[in-house]
């Protein structure tokens, strides 16, 4: 479990984010279409994972739309927002804000919050994912793991950048 905190009050995680080095589990998430993909629909390629409780609020909008901007200039990467919001409101979203070098995923019917540790198990949040990023490399080695400590903060675009290069 990992504490974070909202708003700078505490709150818990179900468990711990892969650390760099480790290799990513795998995971199923629905697309925009309802359609499933896994992780495995993107080998190959360098992902950024840009997970966000919800795209309805300031920071995640605002961090989805920095990684759009940025994944235009990685070549051989794919940049996978992905948060408990239904299918309808990402396509919406990504539509209303004109982003296409991002693909939104849901997690409403999947285990990934668990198996990546980041559902929020208690505070206002419970049930949503904390606000994390991890760059995966072709093979699915976790090169970057970022736990933003604070959900109302932006993560380290930076740093996630730098990982992808």
């Amino acid at each position: 479990m990992a504490a974070i905190t909202l708003k700078g009050n505490k709150i818990n995680t179900c468990g711990e984010l892969p650390a760099q080095g480790a290799k990513a589990k795998s995971f199923s998430l629905v697309t925009r279409e309802l359609g499933e993909v896994t992780l495995a629909d993107y080998s190959g390629k360098i992902r950024i994972l840009n997970i966000v409780p919800s795209l309805d609020t300031g920071v995640c909008a605002n961090s989805a739309r920095k990684f759009n901007e940025a994944a235009s200039k990685l070549p051989n990467c794919v940049v996978l927002v992905i948060s408990a919001d239904l299918p309808f409101a990402q396509k919406r979203f990504c539509e209303i804000e004109g982003l296409k070098n991002v693909i939104p995923l849901s997690c409403f019917r999947s285990s990934f919050p668990d198996d990546y540790g980041i559902r929020i198990i208690d505070g206002p949040l419970k049930g949503l994912t904390a606000r994390a990023v991890l760059v995966l490399d072709e093979n699915g080695t976790v090169k970057h793991s970022e736990l933003v400590p604070e959900i109302a903060q932006e993560p380290n675009y930076e740093a996630a950048l730098k990982a992808a290069r």
